[in-house]
């Protein structure tokens, strides 16, 4: 079904889970821009609310978020106190501005912290924050996941719980540092649901140490019959120089870019045979479940939680590294944990790096964002000239074909459209580039 062009997956691109992405913020936008942003937020504003927690009881090697160990409890004590008082500082700021309609803890493992502190962090932002029946999820480690944890997650109105599954595999999860039964997941998914949270998502990988056809086939057979409403299958990138603890997985038995394309490409083809809706290039869901219904009527969006059908423009992130998104504005808070309790200590606002993006880049992210999501834009005139000639090559190997002005994605092009995308990339595509100066002294509205 998918055709292998290992020219064109070669250049590594970004994930555009933002544009600019995070490798174009710069130290100039930052704290100042964001309260000026969170001023100018008008009232009724549609928000989404993201709470980091940056631990993990256990380590993965392969893991590439920013989270470190929870050993030290007056450590995760400090920073669940500045975590509260962030979450009251901008609150405050914004005086009842903004309606929440989302909340996603992520992290990290948010599990890692203990029940009734979550309980603590969500009842801080109902009571600050201008909440009407908002979609609650969190990300949880299914390898300390209790029956307690199950209980809490039902009576807080949680209505989506994510698991990072990875494998089944048990050989695979030993290299890559995450072993846990099966029987985990299992008794992690039956108290959930028996508490009535049936939402639930399950993220794989591929290209994983050792892995081959079977043991993926293996792991989405498991994986169908537990039949998680929602599923994301990640390619495994092995980028050791920066993330360190990659050093422990063995590379001399990564699967090479073919047999990582396979892989890809019979996850898709499993998936959606078995009934799974593909949304974008690499989740699935149910055809019952919201991602599935916002795919049919092309309201799906991309954001730093994959693709989603949260629509709301602002999201406002909390915790060290936490992204926030509003018109005119992306910012990041400060990686580091103690540098984070620091800041919101002595009362400044965490962003300490970001882009402004200009009108440029927003009708730039409009269109990687409608070709990621539904697979087709309507090129304003003036791209049209520039883009067919930057383009013709992917609609040569038929990976693409024109309606008009209308680019649209053929069937088959999932693996590309990333690359596809790129090319709109004002920082490093092809179409009207964008220079270096602009790159490093970004320009437009701070807010």
């Amino acid at each position: 079904m998918w055709t292998y062009h290992p020219d064109l997956l070669g250049k590594p691109v970004p994930r555009y889970t933002s544009y600019p992405t995070a490798a174009d913020f710069v130290e100039g936008v930052g704290a100042e821009h964001y309260g000026r942003a969170l001023d100018a937020m008008e009232c009724a504003t549609p928000l989404s609310l993201y709470v980091h927690i940056p631990y993990c009881d256990q380590i993965c090697w392969y893991c590439g978020c920013n989270t470190g160990a929870a050993n030290r409890k007056h450590r995760l004590t400090d920073y669940l106190t500045a975590l509260r008082a962030e979450i009251a500082m901008v609150a405050k700021r914004l005086g009842g501005r903004g309606r929440v309609r989302h909340i996603a803890f992520g992290g990290g493992s948010p599990n890692a912290i203990a029940p009734v502190e979550f309980v603590r962090l969500l009842d801080r932002i109902m009571t600050v924050f201008d909440c009407i029946e908002p979609e609650i999820s969190i990300e949880v480690d299914p390898r300390n996941f209790t029956l307690e944890w199950a209980r809490v997650l039902a009576s807080s109105q949680v209505s989506r719980v994510s698991m990072g599954v990875q494998t089944f595999a048990p050989h695979i999860q030993a290299a890559i540092g995450r072993v846990q039964p099966l029987e985990d997941i299992e008794q992690a998914v039956t108290g959930l649901r028996m508490r009535g949270i049936d939402a639930i998502n399950f993220d794989l990988m591929y290209g994983l140490p050792g892995q081959h056809l079977d043991d993926l086939d293996a792991t989405l057979d498991q994986t169908i019959r537990l039949a998680p409403s929602r599923i994301a299958l990640f390619g495994y990138a092995h980028l050791p120089d920066m993330i360190p603890r990659q050093k422990r997985i063995d590379a001399s038995d990564l699967p090479d870019d073919r047999e990582r394309f396979a892989q890809a490409a019979f996850g898709y083809q499993k998936l959606t045979a078995a009934g799974y809706v593909p949304i974008g290039f690499d989740h699935f869901a149910l055809p019952g479940d919201p991602l599935a219904a916002a795919a049919r009527e092309g309201r799906v969006n991309r954001n730093f939680q994959g693709f989603t059908h949260d629509g709301a423009t602002s999201l406002l992130g909390f915790g060290a590294s936490a992204i926030s998104i509003l018109p005119g504005l992306i910012v990041q808070n400060e990686k580091n944990a103690g540098p984070y309790r620091n800041m919101v200590s002595t009362g400044l606002l965490a962003a300490t790096r970001g882009v402004a993006p200009d009108a440029d880049d927003t009708l730039r992210a409009n269109i990687i964002n409608a070709i990621l999501c539904q697979g087709k834009v309507a090129l304003p005139e003036q791209f049209l000239p520039t883009a067919r000639a930057a383009l013709s090559e992917f609609e040569q190997r038929g990976l693409l074909f024109w309606e008009d002005d209308m680019l649209v994605l053929a069937q088959g092009s999932e693996p590309y459209a990333r690359v596809i995308a790129a090319q709109f990339d004002g920082y490093r595509g092809a179409i009207h580039p964008r220079g270096k100066a602009d790159r490093l002294h970004p320009t437009g509205p701070a807010c």
